[in-house]
């Protein structure tokens, strides 16, 4: 572990940081530069999950919290969804333990590739003019459904969360892709933060790295963030494609390679 404390392996994981933030707070996937970054600098797998999470909880927090000042997230709307994403990621994350993932593995690509072309091939799949944002809570089913799904699958897996989130909430909901946005930062931080309670009292967190790190991802996500709110869909939908595109591609090399 002597290799961490060098200076050019802590700018090299300050970079791959601050990178990770910016594509989390625009359209998810951060993780898949931040965690192989971990295990490369010698990591254990779990250490580097746990810390991770610690390191990622900085980064939706502050998007999150963007989205919020800028009135494109009203927590008050969203109550059962926070309740219900933090149920779903406390069982995945054990369950996780107990089951094979190696099928989930396997179909994760195609689901993510499956949303890519939807993305492509669908005018309002990220949202249309015609989408308002929300004066009341949805329904609680509704809010339910979502959270338990997707929380219980950043519990249990993981890459895409903030992917799904965002293309879910503007499809289930008919949300303004960036209040869709700022929903999926607001409910991935719910996630990250359940499965850091977790991996804590699993003793699976490296405090000092995940830190250090998460202040990159902080820096990264306000500018991911604030890029976002700027440009609007004309940024955000190219990014999101390519982005999960790319993550499809890691996890199908990973599941079938």
């Amino acid at each position: 572990m002597d290799l961490l404390f060098e200076p050019s392996t802590w700018m090299i994981l300050a970079g791959i940081g601050f990178i990770a933030g910016f594509i989390d707070a625009v359209a998810g996937g951060g993780g898949l530069l931040s965690i192989p970054a971990l295990l490369t600098v010698g990591i254990p797998p779990h250490l580097a999950l746990g810390t991770n999470k610690l390191a990622a909880c900085f980064g939706s927090s502050m998007a999150a919290l963007t989205y919020y000042r800028q009135n494109l997230f009203n927590p008050e709307l969203w109550y059962h969804t926070f309740i219900a994403t933090f149920l779903g990621a406390v069982s995945g994350s054990f369950i996780v333990y107990l089951i094979d993932k190696t099928l989930l593995e396997k179909l994760l690509p195609l689901i993510i590739i499956i949303i890519a072309v939807y993305t492509l091939v669908k005018p309002n799949s990220m949202g249309c003019s015609s989408y308002i944002p929300l004066k009341r809570p949805p329904a609680r089913l509704k809010q339910w459904v979502q959270g338990v799904i997707l929380g219980f699958y950043d519990g249990f897996a993981g890459p895409g969360t903030g992917a799904f989130w965002t293309i879910s909430s503007t499809t289930y909901h008919r949300l303004p892709l960036l209040h869709s946005c700022g929903l999926a930062r607001a409910m991935t931080f719910t996630s990250n933060l359940t499965s850091l309670l977790i991996f804590f009292a699993l003793g699976k967190v490296n405090v000092i790295i995940g830190l250090s790190m998460g202040l990159c991802m902080m820096l990264g996500s306000f500018i991911g963030a604030r890029s976002a709110i700027k440009f609007g869909v004309q940024f955000i939908r190219p990014l999101f494609i390519t982005i999960v595109l790319m993550i499809a591609a890691k996890l199908a090399w990973s599941a079938w390679f």
